[in-house]
């Protein structure tokens, strides 16, 4: 893998707490609630910075919507 490779790779699958709560449409509150309770779970934090997978926000959104779908059903 070369280095065009990865800044790829990584600019795609890699989010940062900006784009996560843009792609779940969430607060930050409810990010750091999703964490606690082991919902999401970051693969790097340094500091006050978190990173997540790309992958990983994807399953939560899946699974978010069903359980709207579930549990809110006329929304």
């Amino acid at each position: 893998m070369d280095r065009d490779e990865l800044i790829r790779i990584v600019n795609y699958e890699i989010l940062a707490v900006p784009e996560v709560l843009e792609e779940l449409d969430i607060t930050n509150q409810a990010l750091s609630s999703l964490i606690e309770r082991g919902k999401l779970v970051p693969v790097k934090e340094v500091g006050r910075t978190r990173l997540f997978l790309r992958e990983d926000v994807e399953k939560r959104k899946k699974e978010a919507a069903e359980l709207k779908g579930k549990y809110r059903p006329f929304d």
